[in-house]
């Protein structure tokens, strides 16, 4: 379970969920149970706590049905990630429909001296824990600084998926790599002959 409002490991493991698939380049990163269990064991934060009732269901024990949730819900975060800058209602729209769709609840608790409240879903599976996790990370990001700070990286090459959570958000890019081609591009059209 994670706190309401987002932890910045969810929301980078949401953004890395969306970006195991690049359309530009035709790349899946995705397509096998091996590969989710690669992606899971690198994204901690977003699995769900092992407990009495899930330790049977550990990234250990993935199937190909687990790997279609998990891409199912990819293609959500995506198209979230994708629309929150330019349409942020029907970006609204998908998280609430895929936090109805894993069953999320929210619950109030008291841990280590502070109240916070959490998403939780009601059934063991993995893709829907994910989606709570990661939808609700979504969504707390949206309603504390802005729809704008979700977006597809601005390299003309690249549709990569970003969340900025910088101080001035004026994020345009993936990565400094994707920046720095963007800046190499403008200054080598500056500098050539016309």
């Amino acid at each position: 379970m994670q706190d309401a409002y987002y932890s910045p490991l969810v929301v980078q493991a949401a953004v890395d969920l969306a970006n195991t698939l690049r359309p530009i380049k035709g790349e899946d990163a995705l397509e096998t149970v091996e590969q989710l269990r690669d992606f899971l064991d690198d994204h901690p934060a977003a699995e769900p706590p092992v407990s009495a009732a899930n330790q049977g269901t550990g990234p250990r024990h993935l199937t190909r049905a687990d790997l279609a949730e998990v891409r199912a819900l990819r293609e959500t975060v995506r198209e979230v990630l994708e629309r929150a800058n330019a349409d942020p209602v029907e970006a609204a729209a998908l998280i609430n429909d895929g936090l109805r769709r894993s069953r999320a609840t929210p619950v109030l608790r008291h841990e280590d001296g502070r109240w916070r409240t959490e998403v939780t879903s009601d059934t063991d599976r993995r893709s829907a824990h994910l989606a709570v996790t990661m939808l609700s990370a979504l969504a707390s990001v949206i309603a504390t600084l802005g729809p704008a700070r979700l977006g597809v990286c601005a390299g003309p090459t690249c549709r990569a998926t970003f969340v900025d959570l910088s101080r001035n958000g004026s994020k345009q890019y993936c990565t400094r790599t994707c920046a720095h081609r963007a800046s190499v591009a403008a200054y080598r059209s500056r500098r050539s002959p016309r």
